[in-house]
């Protein structure tokens, strides 16, 4: 009886060691995956804060929450399935679909840099509804989330392939937790930092009072800012995940242009090299970005006017 207990107490002890294991590699995958996910990071939370631009600051922190669900949403139930499914099975067919994404982005991007220069009219899907307004508003995030959240889950998969299949699950679970809390975390506390302003005027301190004011004032300026950023966050990751599917694919000469002016930037400006060189890598990605959204846009313009004609003889006849 003693020796089966204490074979089953070794089992145990086995079986708990093993879970251990699991875990440590399971959070140094995810570490490892979200450190090389972490440059679309930064582009989706720039991103973000353009849709609750101009919203009562009362809807801001709802907005946030449910656009954050929807990232969940995202990760979780689409992208996390698909890209299992397809490493596991079809893994020539995961690039053609970031591309797809890619061109999303890129014709998103390149609308809203056309309406800024007046090529094109501006348009505002907003209604007098406040429902429908935030519908919108949630709705239009939520699919720019899920082209930038299957850029990371795509990234993070590939740094985790070789992992066993359950590993590689919870590795991309842990993932797609986390840096959703980033990014919506950052959202909310930029989308916030004018009423954290307010407080601190209303402080006896006069260092209180400067700094709330300060805040107050400067606020309006970054939000504006953050929503050029995310309008060129969109074009340069489109760009560069277009440019990338294309070499990987087998059409190197775009990619091999941008990457060698990369590297020839690198190797002939010092200590800064890194810097300016993933700075080239940007710039081209995002001239790449806008000129191929450019065409999408016209492309998509197009379809519209040619649906609207169809559309106004069929009302004729």
């Amino acid at each position: 009886m003693a020796g089966g207990l204490v074979a089953l107490l070794d089992d145990v002890a086995a079986l708990v060691k093993l879970a251990a294991a699991s875990l440590d590699d399971v959070a140094m995958g995810a570490g490892k995956a979200g450190t090389k996910a972490l440059g679309v990071v930064v582009d989706d939370a720039a991103v973000t804060p353009q849709y609750v631009a101009g919203i009562s600051p009362k809807r801001e922190l709802p907005i946030v929450w449910k656009i954050a669900l929807g990232s969940i949403r995202n990760k979780l139930l689409i992208i996390l399935p698909l890209a299992l499914l397809l490493s596991q099975f079809a893994p020539w067919a995961l690039t053609p679909i970031l591309m797809l994404g890619g061109s999303y982005l890129v014709f998103e991007g390149a609308e809203k840099i056309l309406e800024l220069f007046g090529i094109l009219k501006h348009h505002d899907s907003r209604g007098g509804d406040k429902a429908v307004d935030e519908k919108t508003i949630i709705g239009a995030a939520v699919r720019t989330d899920l082209i930038l959240s299957a850029e990371i889950m795509v990234i993070s998969l590939n740094e985790v392939a070789h992992e066993p299949f359950w590993i590689r699950t919870a590795i991309l679970v842990s993932v797609a937790l986390g840096m959703t809390l980033v990014v919506y975390g950052v959202v909310a506390v930029i989308v916030r930092m004018d009423d954290v302003g307010l407080k601190l005027a209303q402080r006896t301190s006069t260092l209180a009072r400067k700094t709330g004011r300060g805040l107050v004032k400067a606020m309006p300026v970054i939000m504006s800012i953050l929503s050029k950023v995310g309008v060129v966050a969109m074009l340069w990751v489109g760009g560069h995940i277009i440019l990338v599917g294309f070499d990987e694919l087998g059409w190197h000469a775009p990619y091999a242009l941008v990457h060698h002016l990369e590297l020839l930037t690198a190797e002939s400006s010092g200590s800064a090299g890194q810097v300016l060189g993933w700075l080239v890598n940007t710039a081209l990605s995002c001239v790449a970005g806008l000129l191929i959204g450019s065409v999408v846009t016209a492309a998509v313009l197009g379809i519209r006017a040619l649906r609207a004609r169809e559309a106004g003889q069929e009302h004729q006849e």
